[in-house]
């Protein structure tokens, strides 16, 4: 009998037979900690997301149990090292468990700071909005903290909209845009998956990605449209990239029919592309940017948006409208803050951003020699700093000429299915983890941690080669084996 075979739950709140609340069967940390694979996917089926197990069993990730994490490393039950290429969607900057980080969250918790910041100003949210500041070009130095990078988008969206003003509702956002899971930036995330049948707003409008004619073509028809939002660097929608001229072209023309520009950092921003913002690539200020992801250092959950004085001041600068959006309850926790504080100190004093151009640089150069040596599995290399995406070629083409025209019906279809079978082996024959993309399923997406170093990369590419070596039906044979008795 495990730890969650248990006998029929006593009611919520009824009384025990000494009086009071009765104690439900609760299990404690230890018990957590202790538990099993089948204990954790009889929980994870009944109480969280049936329906995702099926795709973790699909990649195998199902049979593993994360005992410890450090640097660029996980240990599973069994003592195997895996290699981090994932890296949270871009949320582990500093690698797992880096020592300045917890030794600054643990001095907090030893010393009884104050939590929630609320009726009392905090010091440390304080401090945290006058660093993030101090890395923000331009004027963007009102900042607002949050929780996630959904909840940053929807203040970055609200404050745009209010300063816009109520003649100007209307938003623009791309194709293949990923803002968030949230109720009002689900209206500009533009995946059919994820807006499914929910009732979004209609103030919006939808042009294709890095495409400066249509943007202008939207302005230049609709005077009620006051704002646009765009991720710097898609990451859901495959690692996409718009040249620099776009970016410039997009400043002038914002500034021309006077639209708000919020770009979306939270994946893209705070050093992983080779600068602290990727916009600053292009030498462009927006009006309006959000961070999330690795702003709470792989430790907390911190997101901000952060807005140029003026246009904060016409949404929210009176008394009476100062309270409109103001910080929520778990915005700018005093444990969160100074996990962000420290690693904003650490992001700088370790020279992660540098690194994180260096390693991303010879990353993408190790690629495209893969891509050279395997024309007909890989089709294509992209990214910035380190935030990458591996594109394969549809499954047709990695076939024989004479199976091509076959098989390539069915293209649609197999969408995904090279990428998966590569990612479940990574894994499960050389201890490497790495993600995926929401749209174009047909990319790997690489998002390490910015301690990232060549010898890293080495190690990837190293698995990379060998699992490619193998040629395309011995890789779909692989595959197929692992899922026997899965």
């Amino acid at each position: 009998m495990t730890m969650l075979d248990r006998p029929n739950r006593t009611a919520v709140s009824a009384p025990s037979q000494e009086g009071g609340v009765a104690r439900p069967d609760l299990l404690t940390v230890e018990q957590a900690k202790a538990m099993s694979i089948g204990d954790i996917t009889t929980a994870f089926k009944d109480h969280l997301n049936p329906g995702q197990l099926h795709f973790m069993k699909l990649l195998g990730f199902h049979k593993v149990k994360i005992e410890s994490a450090e640097g660029m490393y996980y240990t599973d039950q069994n003592g195997r090292k895996i290699l981090d290429f994932f890296g949270g969607f871009g949320s582990l900057a500093f690698g797992h468990n880096h020592p300045r980080i917890l030794e600054a969250r643990q001095k907090f918790q030893d010393e009884k700071r104050h939590e929630i910041a609320i009726a009392f100003m905090s010091q440390y949210a304080a401090a945290l909005a006058k660093n993030i500041a101090a890395c923000s070009p331009g004027d963007l130095d009102m900042v607002f903290l949050g929780s996630s990078g959904s909840e940053a988008m929807e203040a970055a969206v609200k404050l745009a909209e209010r300063a816009a003003g109520p003649k100007r509702p209307k938003v623009v956002y791309a194709e293949n845009s990923f803002h968030g899971k949230t109720k009002g930036v689900l209206a500009i995330t533009d995946g059919q998956l994820y807006r499914a049948d929910f009732k979004l707003t209609d103030n919006t409008v939808r042009v294709p990605f890095a495409d400066i004619a249509a943007v202008e073509k939207a302005f230049q028809s609709d005077p009620e449209i006051g704002v646009i939002v765009l991720e710097t660097i898609q990451g859901g929608g495959g690692i996409i990239q718009a040249p620099a001229e776009y970016w410039q072209q997009l400043r002038a023309l914002c500034d021309r029919y006077g639209v708000l520009w919020v770009a979306d950092e939270v994946q893209c921003g705070y050093g992983r592309s080779g600068r602290f913002y990727a916009f600053e690539h292009y030498g462009v200020v927006p009006d309006v940017t959000a961070l999330a992801k690795s702003l709470g250092a792989g430790k907390a959950a911190v997101g901000a948006m952060i807005a140029r004085r003026e246009v904060y001041m016409k949404a929210y600068g009176t008394s009476k409208t100062a309270m409109i959006h103001a910080m929520a309850t778990f915005g700018g926790m005093g444990e969160a803050c100074v996990t962000a504080i420290e690693g904003i100190n650490v992001l700088y004093d370790d020279h992660l951003i540098d690194r994180a151009a260096d390693s991303g640089d010879y990353l993408l150069e190790r690629l495209q020699a893969l891509k050279e040596k395997y024309p007909k599995i890989i089709k294509d290399v992209r990214g910035k700093g380190l935030m990458v995406g591996l594109e394969f070629q549809d499954f047709s083409q990695t076939l024989p000429m004479v199976l091509r025209p076959v098989v390539s019906v069915l293209d649609d279809k197999l969408k995904g299915s090279l990428s998966g079978f590569i990612g479940a082996l990574l894994l499960r024959d050389y201890d490497v983890l790495v993600a995926f993309t929401e749209y174009n399923r047909n990319v790997i997406r690489l998002e390490p941690p910015l301690i990232c170093e060549r010898a890293h990369v080495d190690q990837f590419i190293a698995a990379l080669d060998a699992l490619l070596g193998r040629g395309i039906v011995r890789i779909v044979k692989d595959f197929v084996g692992s899922q026997i008795g899965s």
